[in-house]
């Protein structure tokens, strides 16, 4: 199975300038780290540079076109493809956890999305694709109100490819 792991505001934002634009949803980090332990987390370079090191208890897979990088505790491919059938030999479910371009590459192979909404708008340089409601259904939705932790209100849905 592969699965989306991501965090999208209201206008389809992901990132900005190599940072998520909102800060401040811990639910939200729990909730990414519950879904991510230990399954292969398969992830683009900018993504990785954002993080700034492995993601600990996952296999971390980076793809790159740069033959020569590398950093500890990661592997590396040169294209989605190969960090998928990478990552399948490991384990049976996939995360993929960004960035844009890589969501949309894989987005053929997605069965599930673990989908964040933030209910709020942000300036940004990096977008998830859109979805087709005739290809994805809603399965679960769980708001969470902003509060004193939580700078915006967000939801967690679960869509899984119909």
């Amino acid at each position: 199975m592969v699965s989306f792991v991501v965090a999208v505001a209201e206008n389809g934002v992901i990132g900005n300038k190599g940072d998520l634009p909102w800060s401040k949803l811990p639910d939200d980090l729990r909730h990414f780290k519950r879904l991510t332990q230990g399954h292969p987390v398969v992830m683009g370079r900018r993504t990785f540079d954002s993080l700034g090191k492995a993601l600990p208890n996952r296999t971390n897979i980076v793809i790159t076109r740069q033959a020569d990088w590398s950093a500890p505790g990661c592997e590396t491919a040169p294209s989605v493809q190969a960090a998928l059938e990478r990552a399948r030999a490991i384990d049976e479910e996939v995360c993929v956890i960004g960035g844009g371009e890589i969501y949309r590459e894989a987005l053929p192979a997605a069965d599930v999305i673990y989908l964040t909404e933030v209910h709020h708008t942000f300036e940004g340089d990096a977008f998830f694709p859109e979805l087709s409601p005739s290809e994805w259904r809603e399965e679960t939705r769980e708001r969470h109100e902003a509060d004193e932790r939580h700078a915006y209100a967000f939801s967690f849905v679960t869509l899984r490819r119909r």
